[in-house]
């Protein structure tokens, strides 16, 4: 007797709360399923490198474009590399001797397990110079325009832009 009074409450039960059965077990099912993470590939080199690398590659391809350059090679160097620049918060104390500053870097939680810094600005990398060897180089006005490209791209000086012939 016992069962069979426990099964005529058990059905009251599902016929009355069937769509919020329906639910939590739509949920437990979807907790129960694995999370999805991207693999992150092991990185082979810094992400300033690779953005020079970028960079020269982009500019490699943009200048061959220039009618009679031909085969162009960039190399760029760097005076100062990227920055990138976090949020602080600053606690200013004041007491009648002194002052003291406390400043705690803005964290952004990312999931349970990842954390990083709220990025305030990326200040860009400043270049010291850049190599261009062309085929078209013996050629004024294409060696100008090359050095006008470069000068457009990288925010340097015509001085620190060197235009030589490829053998």
């Amino acid at each position: 007797m016992d069962w069979i009074s426990l099964k005529q409450k058990v059905s009251e039960f599902t016929k009355k709360y069937r769509y919020v059965c329906l639910v939590v077990l739509a949920g437990m099912v979807l907790m129960l399923l694995p999370e999805s993470e991207s693999v992150e590939k092991p990185q082979t080199q810094s992400t300033a490198e690779a953005t020079k690398e970028d960079l020269q590659e982009s500019l490699s391809q943009i200048l061959s474009k220039i009618s009679g350059a031909g085969k162009v090679e960039v190399l760029l160097t760097k005076a100062e590399e990227e920055r990138i620049v976090f949020q602080t918060d600053q606690d200013i104390t004041t007491t009648d001797t002194s002052d003291e500053q406390h400043s705690d870097t803005v964290l952004v939680s990312e999931g349970s397990q990842k954390e990083s810094g709220l990025i305030q600005q990326v200040i860009p990398p400043v270049y010291r110079g850049a190599v261009v060897v062309c085929q078209g180089a013996d050629n004024a006005n294409i060696t100008l325009s090359i050095v006008k490209a470069v000068m457009s791209a990288t925010g340097l000086r015509s001085d620190c832009i060197t235009v030589l012939k490829m053998k």
